[in-house]
């Protein structure tokens, strides 16, 4: 049986989910593609850095563990790819990622769209959301930045992949609730959660230090300057 990153397996869900699947990514394709966020990878420096990243968090990916067949634990990355990159390319990332564990024979081609969809789109969009959130309301911060988007964004991001997974393995039928919530979901939401956001904490925090360039939701002179 193949697994991907999230562990779905082709035969673990039924078929409507994972035409549902290859629905989402196919809209988030062209919305990606109408967006004109593809035009930032033509310069060649921005194209290795993004390249780089994203070989990185494939490296992080293989990292991983699980109790039964869909229910991993492993962290992202995923946060800091969208603070890196902005949403469109930190969800482009991800599905890069996934395409090359399914080439290298750790994943299903079939569940590419749902995994796509949880463990690259959706921790993207919360991380996104966070940082938009965070942005208008508070204070233009250096700490408000890294504590907010670099700790609890990806603290939260993580969170909705385990409360989405949770919801996915039981409205499926796989899992029952009462399994879900007693052997996966506190895991997956508490503890992967803090490990994440502590990886991901120190990660934003060392970047916008020595490499601010490489984070394009930061700006030294809101952030920093006259603070």
């Amino acid at each position: 049986m193949n697994f991907t990153a999230l562990g779905v397996s082709a035969s673990l869900l039924p078929e409507s989910f994972y035409l549902a699947g290859w629905l989402g990514l196919a809209f988030l394709a062209w919305r990606w593609l109408m967006s004109g966020d593809w035009r930032q990878l033509v310069e060649p420096s921005r194209l290795n850095l993004f390249l780089g990243a994203t070989v990185a968090v494939l490296a992080l990916w293989q990292i991983r563990a699980g109790i039964k067949p869909g229910l991993a634990f492993h962290l992202y990355g995923v946060a800091a790819l969208t603070l890196m990159f902005g949403f469109w390319r930190a969800t482009f990332s991800g599905v890069l990622i996934l395409l090359a564990n399914a080439a290298f024979g750790r994943g299903g081609w079939n569940a590419l769209g749902v995994d796509a969809l949880l463990v690259a789109a959706l921790p993207a969009a919360v991380s996104w959301g966070v940082f938009r959130l965070l942005d208008r309301h508070l204070p233009n911060h250096f700490f408000v930045y890294v504590l907010g988007n670099g700790f609890f964004g990806a603290a939260l991001s993580v969170a909705a992949i385990g409360l989405a997974t949770t919801a996915l393995m039981s409205v499926s039928g796989t899992y029952t609730l009462d399994y879900l919530l007693t052997h996966y979901t506190p895991y997956a939401t508490l503890l992967i959660s803090w490990a994440e956001a502590f990886s991901t904490g120190m990660a934003i925090t060392v970047m916008a230090v020595y490499r601010p360039a490489w984070l394009e939701t930061f700006d030294d002179a809101r952030y920093i300057q006259n603070k």
